[in-house]
């Protein structure tokens, strides 16, 4: 059986939504949007996947603690890449800044950049 196909390089492959208080803002967003938080143990808190009434994740509403303490409150998207070291060395290149270094996060790999206008975005390789 094989599960859900890998996002295409250049897609976005996944956003979470970083902000202080996960706990206010998943009820926020299962109002608004209908979306039903399941918990994601952090350790010692819970992050949340939202998913929507079929069960398919959707997004996640995470703490702004633990890896994710210096992320400012920011909806961050994922940038599927062909190969993360290689994006790195081109955004550092292009006047951009890696916020975090790469870091394992299930089948793959991510590090969080700031585009040159400031814009925080993480950039991810399966």
């Amino acid at each position: 059986m094989s599960g859900p196909p890998k996002p295409a390089v250049g897609t976005i492959g996944w956003l979470d939504l970083t902000v202080p208080d996960a706990e206010a803002l998943k009820d926020f967003y299962q109002a608004v949007a209908g979306w039903a938080p399941q918990p994601l143990s952090m350790g010692d808190y819970s992050d949340y996947v939202m998913t929507t009434a079929t069960g398919a994740g959707v997004a996640g509403v995470c703490h702004a603690r633990g890896q994710n303490e210096n992320i400012p409150p920011v909806w961050l998207i994922y940038i599927v890449v062909e190969d993360l070291d290689a994006a790195l060395d081109r955004c550092a290149a292009a006047g951009g800044f890696v916020l975090q270094h790469p870091r394992s996060a299930g089948e793959g790999r991510y590090a969080i950049i700031r585009d040159p206008a400031g814009v925080v975005s993480a950039l991810y390789q399966g």
